[in-house]
Parts: structure tokens; sequence; C-alpha cells
């Protein structure tokens, strides 16, 4: 059985159309939080996408002591609020601790479990209780058949409202590969899958103090992920990479957005005539 599942006024899953979830990594500031929601909601909205907005209000897993975090869960969770009211559009953001789910799943419509953490079986379980739709981010570590036992924790809890996301598995030290036989395999299980294309051109640790990437690939990669019939999309866009303060190095431009969307849309709903 393939699941469907309802976020905000769409559904996902089950055939229907292709949807992204998009936006800068980490939270940086209010003002340039709603500034990105606003301008990839537009675009999504123009294109006929159905789209969820994403950001973490801590990364609490960086390469560095000295990075930037973000400006911590309460006043994270506010600005998510403010930006799905503002823009009537579902959000997304990590969470990290049993702690913080309950808050995360009063103003998220997604909460997402990250990937070092996708074996924490208390954090699982407490996302399944929350009754929010949760994004399961395949650890690294993880083999597309071994997801079968997390997404179990989750749904044993009472909750079948589960997103798989793939978003690389190591490869030696510092690279990822994403092997697109998995998508299929994860396929299986029935729920909505997602191809995280900018994390897994991320290249871990790859510049010393923080990670780095391999942006030139996000379009060919999220391409094959779409040919290969994935439910949706994930993508960390910047609006200068150069300066943001995570995950900058393998995010997308914000001026390439418009243009990869709308071939992705398209090559989706040619791939869809097909199934």
């Amino acid at each position: 059985m393939q699941h469907r599942i309802r976020i905000g006024n769409f559904r996902i899953g089950g055939g229907q159309p292709l949807f992204l979830i998009a936006g800068p990594c980490v939270i940086e500031s209010e003002q340039h939080a709603t500034k990105m929601a606003r301008r990839l909601s537009a675009v999504a909205k123009a294109l006929g996408v159905p789209y969820i907005f994403k950001a973490s209000y801590d990364k609490a897993n960086r390469t560095s002591l000295d990075s930037y975090r973000g400006p911590g869960l309460e006043r994270g969770l506010e600005i998510l609020a403010r930006i799905k009211l503002k823009f009537g559009i579902p959000v997304l953001t990590d969470v990290h601790d049993v702690r913080q789910v309950a808050p995360a799943a009063e103003v998220c419509d997604v909460i997402q479990i990250p990937a070092f953490l996708s074996r924490q079986t208390d954090l699982l379980v407490e996302a399944g209780r929350s009754g929010a739709v949760v994004n399961i981010k395949k650890g690294q570590f993880l083999s597309p058949w071994d997801i079968r036992h997390v997404i179990e924790k989750v749904a044993r809890a009472g909750n079948h409202k589960i997103i798989i996301t793939e978003r690389g598995a190591s490869f030696g030290y510092n690279n990822l590969v994403v092997d697109i036989r998995g998508l299929a395999v994860l396929k299986e299980y029935g729920y909505p899958v997602v191809l995280d294309v900018t994390h897994s051109l991320q290249l871990p640790g790859g510049q010393g103090v923080r990670s780095g990437g391999q942006p030139e690939f996000i379009e060919p990669l999220a391409r094959a992920g779409v040919g290969a019939g994935v439910d949706g999309l994930f993508m960390e866009v910047h609006d200068h990479r150069a300066q943001a303060l995570s995950d900058g190095a393998n995010a997308l431009d914000l001026r390439r957005f418009r243009p990869v969307l709308a071939g992705l849309r398209d090559l989706a709903g040619f791939i869809r005539k097909l199934a």
C-alpha cells in the first residue's frame, strides 16, 4: 500500500505531483528566513509545485564547536510560526532531543529526524507520538533495507505519516554517494520518498573546520532522483552561498532555483505519465 499524506492543503505520495522541501540550512535571522520563504514560496506557487519551507533552529551536529548553530528552540519556533502564518505554507524543522518534539510539533507541520539520529529509538517514538508528519533522514551509515526498523519505531507509536529521505551514504572519508537503486528499495515500504539533493553532495568535514560540497552536481542528481520516481526533493537554497552560516558549500544558488525547479517539475510530470 502506498501511503498518501496530507500536509497543509496538498497531499504527497502515491503518485501525487512532485513536492519540494527547500530553504536555508539554518535560521540565520528572522529577516533572512522570511526573505527566503517569500522568494521560494512565490516561485513554487507560480510553478504549481507543492512546497514546504525548511530551516533549522539549531544545527546540533556542526563540524566545529565554533560553528554557528542557530537562534535556539524558542526563538527559532517563533520565527517559523510567523513564516507559516505570513505565507500560508507548511514548515519543517529538525528535532534533536525528545524534549524538543512536543514544542516543535505544535508549530511545524513536519518534524525531521536528522540522519545522525535516525537510530535513536526514544526520539523516533516520541516523534511518532507527536502526531506530526515525521521526515526521517536515512543515516549515512544505514543501508536502504535497514530503514524498515526505523520506520517501525515511528509507526508502532501509532503514526503512519512518515516520509523517508535519502541523503547519501558514506563513501570513504569526507565523501557521500547516492545509490539510485536504494530509492527503489525505499519506495517498497509504501511511504513517500524524498531525495535530499544538496546534503547528498556535501563533503563532510571536507574543509577541515567545516564541510565542503559539490553544488555543480545538484541538477543532474536531482534529475536522476526524479527519473527514479521519488515523491519529493529536498534542497538547501541560499541567496549568498559564500556568506551562508551553514552548508553554503553544497546549497543551490537562489538565482538558479526557478529554472531548476521548472525543469524538475516537467520531468516529474513526464515520468508519472509513464508509471
